[in-house]
């Protein structure tokens, strides 16, 4: 199956996850998928304000990835100016019009890289294929994110890393009650359960965590994880 096959995505039918907002209704990668393609062109305008406030961390997170490198839920390619240019770079989203702003980012800022429209999910790409995966803030937007990391580390090779930005909820207990009266808006609004736990999700997946590191009042993480040994 070649990458461009896999565009369409799978609804899921298995209900709410365990950190899913209460009484927010559950979004496929269908939904998922529609709702960025309504917010690609917003991402684009406001990608500028996105790079000022989290370029830093994502320069921590990706700076030193090495090799192929994998960007799943690559967005309009925000990370893409933070890997190194000696990485050979593949970039996958479920959004179509994700996929032609990542397109537009790799040729302003000149660099070679292919993307592709995929679910995170069922990634077309065979085993032990990328020396690095890396992701920014998508555990959080995943309908199944154990079956999206699962992916991660099947097409990570043994001896690769998969590196992570994550958001969660805020150890800072007034801002966490935001984000907790708000959760349910924010998932309707963009797909996004940001009250999870993103290391949880670790716990079923071929994925050890070796480090990771919490910023802005326990509200973004840094993530290492590498493939589980045999």
């Amino acid at each position: 199956m070649s990458p461009d096959s896999a565009s369409n995505a799978s609804d899921l039918t298995d209900g709410q996850t365990d950190d899913q907002p209460r009484g927010s209704r559950h979004l496929s990668s269908a939904d998922i998928a529609d709702l960025y393609d309504d917010m690609a062109d917003r991402y684009q305008r406001w990608d500028w304000a996105n790079r000022l406030f989290s370029g830093p961390l994502r320069k921590r997170a990706f700076g030193d990835a090495r090799g192929r490198v994998l960007d799943v839920a690559c967005g309009a390619g925000t990370n893409f100016r933070y890997l190194p240019r000696t990485a050979q770079l593949v970039g996958v989203d479920i959004s179509a019009d994700m996929v032609a702003a990542a397109r537009g980012e790799l040729d302003a800022i000149g660099r070679g890289g292919t993307v592709y429209r995929m679910d995170a999910q069922e990634l077309a790409f065979p085993d032990d294929s990328f020396d690095t995966v890396v992701s920014a803030l998508s555990t959080c937007t995943f309908p199944d994110p154990v079956a999206a990391l699962s992916e991660m580390a099947r097409v990570c090779r043994p001896d690769g890393r998969v590196l992570l930005l994550e958001h969660g909820r805020s150890d800072a207990e007034l801002v966490g009650r935001f984000q907790d009266w708000r959760a349910d808006a924010h998932y309707e609004q963009h797909g996004c359960r940001w009250t999870q736990d993103p290391l949880a999700h670790f716990e079923e997946t071929d994925l050890t965590v070796v480090d990771s590191e919490a910023f802005l009042l326990g509200t973004v993480t840094v993530i290492e994880a590498r493939p589980t040994a045999d």
